[in-house]
């Protein structure tokens, strides 16, 4: 597809864009990316805080490493598809002055973000590796499912973006949508936590919160790999190639039949 290929094709161009938000996003910074893990550790503070300490209800094995890696792919997840959805409209000066393949401006954005989540994945790697016993054999099954799950997000941000243009609520809905969202995808939850007979009780429902959220399987075949000690479930990888494909060919649709309205509605 030609909406990919231009990434190759333009990659100067690709590469411009994406040293030019990385330096906006961290500018007058000192500690640079690593900011970005202040983000995911306050947060784990917090839920270690509130699930671990004051209700104690979690009987998640190396609780604070499971929430980690959730934290981690949630984070790049729901900051890639926001970014992603302002990106277009805020580039709308360069955009209306200069004809270039506009999707870049989107993929730059999930790349920016992209960075950051490769940082977090090496962190809980190295805290895989030191804490779960049989993990070495695993845990390098995270790579390429984290690779997957950017082009999923690739493609979902490139959707985002170009429905904004189009209706510019796409952003307070997607703003709105996240937080719910994060709570039923099993970022700070697990089965475990749930008890085997909650579990039992809410199967239907769970399995439904599972298979019909689109980011739920991929982030439980990366944390599998590294919070388990063994590999993820065949369906759960399964999920996360279709995923992927499907997200990247919607994004590639979507664009090409608003590309030519791009401009016009800037």
């Amino acid at each position: 597809m030609t909406v990919y290929a231009d990434l190759l094709r333009y990659r100067e161009l690709f590469s411009n864009l994406f040293r030019r938000d990385f330096q906006a996003k961290y500018k007058g910074s000192l500690l640079g990316v690593a900011w970005s893990l202040l983000n995911p550790l306050l947060l784990l503070a917090v839920y270690l805080l509130v699930f671990g300490v004051i209700f104690n209800t979690n009987k998640t094995p190396h609780y604070p490493l499971y929430l980690l890696a959730g934290l981690s792919c949630w984070i790049f997840f729901a900051t890639s598809l926001q970014s992603s959805a302002r990106s277009l409209v805020d580039s709308a000066e360069l955009i209306k002055k200069v004809r270039f393949p506009r999707q870049l401006v989107a993929f730059s954005m999930v790349a920016t973000q992209a960075v950051t989540f490769a940082v977090m994945v090496g962190v809980v790697i190295v805290l895989s590796l030191l804490l779960v016993s049989g993990a070495r054999a695993d845990v390098w099954l995270s790579l390429p499912l984290a690779a997957l799950f950017i082009a999923q997000v690739a493609g979902m941000g490139l959707i985002v973006a170009c429905l904004n243009v189009l209706f510019r609520d796409v952003e307070h809905v997607l703003a709105a949508a996240l937080l719910p969202w994060f709570f039923v995808t099993p970022v700070i939850w697990s089965v475990q936590t749930l008890g085997p007979g909650r579990a039992a009780a809410h199967h239907r429902l769970l399995t439904v919160m599972h298979w019909v959220n689109p980011v739920a399987p991929p982030i439980s075949a990366i944390r599998a790999a590294i919070w388990s000690g063994h590999a993820p479930h065949g369906s759960d990888v399964l999920y996360s190639v279709c995923a992927a494909l499907i997200a990247l060919v919607l994004g590639a649709v979507v664009f090409r039949l608003v590309d030519d309205r791009i401009a016009v509605e800037l």
